[in-house]
C-alpha cells in the first residue's frame, strides 16, 4: 500500500495524519466526522471557541461545502491551490463544531500533490490546522511535531511561512503571510 492509502485508511476510521502543505505540516483528520475533530482538538489542546480550517482538493469539493458569492469563488481560483486561507460563509454539511458558531469556514487548498492526492482519494475535506499544541512553533519538519497522530506523511523540511488568512465575508487579511500584495491589489481591483 502507498503512503496516500494508509493516509485515507486512517481517515476513514477517524484517525488523525500530519501531513505536509507548502508551509507547514498540517494535522488531518474527517472534517465531517465530530469524534475525529475531537481529537484534533485534545491532541492541540485547542479552545473548542476557536474555529478549524479545512483543506480540499479541489474547487468543486469546496463549492460542495460552502456557501461563496461569485467575488469569493473568484478569489479562491485566483489563490488556490497555494499558501492563502480564505474564510467563506460554511455551508450545511460544515459541523458546527469547526465554525465554532461563527457560521465561516476557513478554506485550504495547500499546493503540494501528495497531500491533495490524499484529499481527493478520501473524497472529503480534512481539517486544516498545525500539527502543535496551540500556541506552540508550527512544525516544519518531523522532530517538531508536537501532537499525537496516526499516521505521519513525510514532506521533508517545509518552508514554513503560515498562510495568509484572508476573511472573504468582510474582505480583510486577519493574519500576513504569502501574497499579501497581491491580496491587497485583488481586494482594491475588486472595490466599488
Amino acid at each position: 500500500m502507498s503512503v496516500i492509502d494508509d493516509a485515507v485508511a486512517v481517515l476513514k476510521r477517524d484517525g488523525l495524519i500530519v501531513y505536509p502543505t507548502e508551509t507547514v505540516y498540517g494535522l488531518g483528520c474527517d472534517a465531517f466526522s465530530e469524534t475525529a475533530i475531537h481529537k484534533v482538538y485534545e491532541a492541540k489542546n485547542r479552545l473548542l471557541s476557536n474555529p478549524i480550517s479545512i483543506a480540499v482538493s479541489d474547487f468543486e469539493m469546496a463549492y460542495a461545502v460552502t456557501l461563496m458569492d461569485d467575488l469569493q469563488a473568484e478569489f479562491l481560483e485566483k489563490f488556490l491551490p497555494g499558501p492563502v486561507t480564505a474564510v467563506v460563509p460554511a455551508g450545511s454539511l460544515i459541523p458546527k463544531m469547526l465554525t465554532a458558531g461563527t457560521g465561516t469556514i476557513g478554506i485550504r487548498m495547500p499546493d503540494n500533490e501528495t497531500t491533495l492526492k490524499i484529499i481527493g482519494e478520501f473524497d472529503a475535506p480534512i481539517t486544516s490546522t498545525s500539527a502543535n499544541i496551540s500556541g506552540g512553533k508550527s512544525p516544519v519538519e518531523f522532530n517538531e511535531v508536537t501532537v499525537t497522530y496516526d499516521l505521519f506523511v513525510d514532506g521533508g523540511k517545509l518552508p514554513g511561512t503560515p498562510s495568509t488568512v484572508v476573511d472573504l465575508t468582510t474582505m480583510r487579511i486577519v493574519r500576513e503571510g504569502e501574497k499579501v500584495d497581491e491580496i491587497y491589489k485583488f481586494f482594491a481591483d475588486h472595490r466599488g
